[in-house]
């Protein structure tokens, strides 16, 4: 992993994925200079989200969403758009555990602990139902941590029954059509070590 995270980007959508981190540690200085350092804190939450697709070697275009989505989500936060606009949280709730599920499974193939997905032998089915496990295990215990700030912290955490059951189920449907692409579009770019041999190959 720390090969992928060393590698240079090779193309535009690279280019631009690595320009949405960096815009990442800026918001952190934004934010708490235009708002305070609750919310720099925040968005500082969102940045080891923004780092996690360089050390997995994605490719450029789920890094893209992934990275868009994260900070949208954080954003959304520090300017209260999910208190100001009441559908707001539904698709935030809808990409972001999507988009955050797929990069897990894909950690937990990297280490071995769930089959890669698309590898011979492998149902197609396998990375739905553990993507979709992953994402609404990820949506309990962030309604949890909802919970709590709100009984221990701060009374402004807008929590409700209601609130809670659609943030999940948002947040499990986006998993399940996480798992969908995962089964049927390879997300990985070329290992380091082959993305290297094969310019070296076409001179022989």
């Amino acid at each position: 992993m720390i090969e992928n995270f060393l590698r240079p980007p090779a193309t535009l959508g690279e280019i631009l994925a690595d320009a949405l981190r960096v815009i990442g540690v800026l918001s952190i200085v934004v934010a708490g200079i235009g708002w305070s350092l609750t919310d720099a804190g925040i968005l500082a939450f969102v940045l080891p989200g923004l780092v996690a697709p360089r050390f997995l070697g994605v490719r450029s275009g789920f890094d893209l969403v992934h990275g868009t989505a994260l900070l949208v989500a954080g954003w959304s936060n520090v300017v209260d758009l999910y208190t100001t606009v009441d559908w707001w949280d539904i698709p935030v709730h809808l990409v972001c555990t999507g988009v955050v599920s797929a990069a897990a499974y894909l950690l937990l193939a990297e280490l071995g602990i769930v089959a890669t997905p698309r590898a011979a032998g492998v149902r197609a089915i396998a990375p739905v139902v553990l993507t979709a496990a992953i994402g609404l295990g990820m949506s309990a215990v962030w309604e949890m941590v909802e919970w709590f700030g709100r009984t221990f912290i701060t009374a402004q955490i807008y929590v409700t029954y209601d609130d809670t059951i659609g943030d999940m189920t948002m947040g499990g449907l986006g998993a399940i059509i996480a798992g969908l692409v995962l089964a049927r579009v390879p997300l990985l770019r070329a290992p380091v070590r082959d993305a290297l041999r094969a310019p070296a190959s076409l001179h022989r």
